[in-house]
């Protein structure tokens, strides 16, 4: 009797310890998926990132952007997001060109937002936005994208509606 007691204890605390060995497993893949993203800055990211350049009158201006073309990706776009850095941005893809809305919400950042029209011309600039705002953010007007750089790369770089913008989005550019 003290021997079955004893086979059957030992196979208790295998499978205990089994249990804490997947337990284990499971918690450092997840710490470790946590810190992927925390390195390389990929909550929610788009799937490609490509250059785009802004002609203004001072001269070109090159951003880094992420493309948002699937409907998850729209509707995340920069939410959740603390920082944003100077020359990148996200370009988001509202093909054909259409009435455009955006908002604020879950996005931590100011932004501007400049409209643009499938000509590949800015039509308006939303500068400066409200970070977590529900409020309705129109393009007015007909647009294929909508550029989100971070808040005041409008005023800085001297971007304008009519300025144009060369993204293969825009007419192969």
């Amino acid at each position: 009797m003290n021997l079955d007691r004893s086979v059957g204890w030992h196979r208790v605390r295998a499978w205990v310890w089994i249990s804490v060995v997947l337990v284990s497993v499971v918690l450092v893949s997840v710490v470790l998926a946590g810190a992927l993203c925390a390195f390389t800055g990929s909550d929610a990211r788009a799937a490609s990132i490509q250059p785009l350049e802004i002609v203004t009158k001072s001269g070109v201006q090159v951003f880094s952007v992420e493309m948002a073309t699937t409907e998850d990706e729209k509707t995340t776009g920069l939410m959740y997001r603390k920082e944003l850095a100077d020359g990148k941005g996200m370009l988001f893809d509202f093909s054909p060109e259409q009435e455009v809305s955006m908002w604020m919400k879950n996005t931590y950042i100011s932004l501007d937002m400049i409209f643009i029209r499938a000509d590949g011309r800015i039509l308006r600039i939303a500068e400066n936005t409200e970070p977590l705002s529900t409020k309705i953010i129109p393009s007015r007007g007909l647009a294929k994208g909508v550029l989100e750089v971070i808040a005041g790369t409008a005023q800085k770089y001297g971007i304008a509606p009519g300025d144009r913008v060369a993204h293969p989005l825009f007419n192969g550019r």
